[in-house]
This record gives C-alpha cells, structure tokens and sequence, in this order.
C-alpha cells in the first residue's frame, strides 16, 4: 500500500467534495456523517463508488444512501458551507422516484379501531382485559 499523502492535492477548479457538497445539500445532518456515509460506500459520483475527497461538478449525478432513503440528485451548482434549505435545494435536482403507495391492507389495519379505556375508568373488568389482550395479540 502506497503511502498517504499529508498534503492531498485539492480539488480542481469548478469542483468541490463530494462529503461537503452532501453536508451543502442536506442530505445529512453534519459533515463527519456525510463522510462517513462515503467512506462505508453509500455514495455512487456517476456511477463509480465514491470517497469522501472525490470532486464533483455540475452535470454529475450522485446516487446516496441516506437515512431517509435513496436518493438521486444531479448537481446543478457547487455549494461547500451549508445554508439554508432553499440555497440547498438550488444545488440539485432530484431524480429520486416517488416512494411506493402503501399496500391497501396495511392501510386497513393501521385504520382499525383500537380498544381504549377512558383514564381514570378504574380497574379494567374480565371482558375489558380480555378485549385489551385480543388487540395486543392481533398486532
């Protein structure tokens, strides 16, 4: 293994890294998660796996892992300080596809009534424990 370079060339004119440019687009939270989401390769620059020092450009399209999901964006300007969302959300465009529609029963089950006793009701009867028990077991 070659050895490390202490003083790492920087990045190209017209380009930033792509750890700080997730940090600039919020797709995370700080900057250490945006590097360490690329450096366990949750992070795609153009297809080819990406480390935390890759540069990007505008044109690029980024594929991400993030907590909330995939996500594809394709760079449309630089940003390396983070601001706000609307400065994030003029650094790319989101080619991510809409999520999948809930399956019909599940949409069924988590509208079902649920048995619930007023507070303050006092001790629950045999048939009210009965019915809590059948509810907590159906789930």
């Amino acid at each position: 293994m070659p050895p490390l370079d202490p003083d790492p060339a920087p990045a190209p004119a017209g380009s930033v890294r792509v750890d700080k440019w997730l940090w600039a687009a919020r797709c995370f939270k700080t900057r250490s998660q945006a590097t360490t989401a690329c450096a366990a390769g949750h992070c795609r620059v153009d297809e080819r796996v990406a480390r935390p020092a890759q540069p990007v450009r505008p044109g690029c399209r980024v594929v991400v892992r993030t907590p909330g999901g995939e996500r594809i964006l394709e760079v449309v300007a630089l940003g390396d300080k983070r601001g706000s969302a609307e400065e994030a959300a003029a650094l790319f465009i989101d080619h991510t596809p809409p999520p999948e529609p809930r399956d019909p029963l599940e949409r069924l089950l988590a509208q079902a009534p649920v048995f619930r006793r007023e507070p303050g009701a006092g001790r629950p009867t045999k048939r009210d424990r009965r019915r809590l028990s059948r509810e907590r077991n159906d789930r």
